[in-house]
């Protein structure tokens, strides 16, 4: 079982940017896919974000396409999850999570999450 640990959360004005960082433990890093999901103050956990195992394959919700890019460095047991032009509706927890594809990530079955970082956008 991998264990992930998020990092890169915090305030940051509307149009600025953050750069969130998920850590994982164990060998098998590489054999997941990893994916970003994000709950706002009331609402439900949504997918954000998915990358396959070796990145060929790269999904993104709607609302994000085009402001945020996954990436993910296999030595180094991170993925990564670059956000642009950071709009105040981007204010939510943020989960890293790996699975076995990117298509049972963007299903919500996970195999492991980790417990979030809180990105909040001011206007």
């Amino acid at each position: 079982q991998v264990q992930l640990v998020e990092s890169g959360g915090g305030l940051v004005q509307a149009g600025g940017s953050l750069n969130l960082s998920c850590a994982a433990s164990g060998r098998t890093f590489s054999n997941y896919a990893m994916g970003w999901f994000r709950q706002a103050p009331g609402k439900e956990r949504e997918f954000v974000a998915a990358i396959s195992w070796g990145g060929t394959y790269i999904y993104y919700a709607e609302s994000v396409k085009g402001r945020f890019t996954i990436s993910r460095d296999n030595a180094k047991n991170t993925v990564y999850l670059q956000m642009n032009s950071l709009k105040p509706e981007d204010t939510a927890v943020y989960y890293c999570a790996a699975g076995t594809s990117t298509t049972t990530i963007r299903s919500a079955d996970i195999r492991a999450w980790g417990k979030g970082t809180l990105v909040t956008v001011s206007s």
